[in-house]
This record gives C-alpha cells, structure tokens and sequence, in this order.
C-alpha cells in the first residue's frame, strides 16, 4: 500500500446529493477523512459550526486567504468557500485520503494543486428533479435556490472535467458506485 493519500473530490450542482452521499462513503470506507469547509454564509437550520462548517466573517476568510491557509478557495452563489491546506496534508501523509466535498471551482482548483487527485462528478438525473429537491429542502430564500439554479447547467457541464461522472438516480446506488470507484483507484494507486 502506497503511505500517502491522495484528495478525492466529490461535486455536484446544488442539491445534487453530494453531501448524502459523501457521509454514506464515510461511514463505509474508513480511510476517508472528512474535509470540513469554512464559509462566509450563514448556518443552514441543523447546521453546527465546527461539525459541519466552520463559519467565518468575510474579513477572517479573507486573511487567511492571504496566508495561503487554504488548498482551494471559490466564492459560490455569493458566499466564500475554501478547504484548510493543512487538513488536506496532513491526511494524505498520513496515508489517508481527504474526501472535499465541493463545487467544480473547487473541484478545478484542487486538480491544479494535487495533481493527483481524484475527482468524481455526481449528475443529477434532470434538472426538473435537481430543483425539486432544492425546493424540497427548504433551506434558503427563493433568491439563493434561483440563483443555484441558474448556475447549474454550467455546473453540470463542467462535470465532463472529472475523473469519473456518476448519475445520482438512487442515492444507495450512487454511495455504491461511488465507493466502488474509490476503492479500485485507492488499489490502484498503491
């Protein structure tokens, strides 16, 4: 077994599952570590800072910006996002992978600092079915679910852009392509 990790991204456009489906490949393979994003937007309702995000103003992501202390960054549907480049390190030396769950800015920005990297797109199976389970959730503003919805056709098209494109019909099938996947490129690459 190779001793280093690589950092797997899984995109998708909002609402697309990536997060469901990101804590089914967690819960199965163990050498995936969850990556934790930070962002300028607020809480979602259920939503803990330091478990599922870690919260920021404006002014602290932009300093750490400028420190360098992300592996990514991109500013998304008016909010910033970014990944700690020393979580991403860290995990991959010690011989885990760093499972980024983000969008494809995110996805290409990682491509052009891990080379190595493994990225994994999740379509969704119509853009009628992508808005009925954003408008399902119920999570946000009618402004915010329109604006993600506008942008998830360029988002769907970039997925042409990744390693693998999995279409997310069934989310248990979906988990089990998606892990499948991981598994063979992680006996692969070792």
């Amino acid at each position: 077994m190779n001793s280093r990790g690589f950092p797997v991204v899984l995109s998708s456009p909002s609402g697309g599952g990536k997060t469901t489906i990101a804590e089914g490949l967690l819960a199965a393979l163990p050498w995936l570590r969850k990556s934790r994003s930070t962002t300028t937007r607020s809480p979602r309702p259920g939503e803990r800072d330091g478990v599922d995000y870690e919260f920021v103003a404006p002014e602290e992501f932009e300093r750490r910006k400028a420190a360098g202390a992300f592996a990514e960054w991109a500013d998304v549907h008016g909010h910033s996002y970014g990944t700690s480049k020393a979580f991403v390190e860290e995990a991959c030396a010690a011989g885990l992978c760093p499972l980024l769950v983000i969008d494809v800015q995110g996805g290409r920005s990682v491509r052009r600092a891990y080379p190595d990297a493994l990225l994994v797109f999740l379509m969704p199976p119509s853009l009628d079915e992508l808005e009925r389970r954003l408008r399902s959730r119920r999570s946000e503003p009618d402004a915010h679910l329109e604006a993600r919805l506008r942008n998830a056709p360029a988002e769907i098209a970039a997925g042409k852009e990744y390693d693998y494109i999995v279409l997310n019909e069934s989310l248990g099938l979906a988990v089990e392509q998606v892990g499948a996947i991981l598994s063979r490129e992680r006996d692969i690459r070792s």
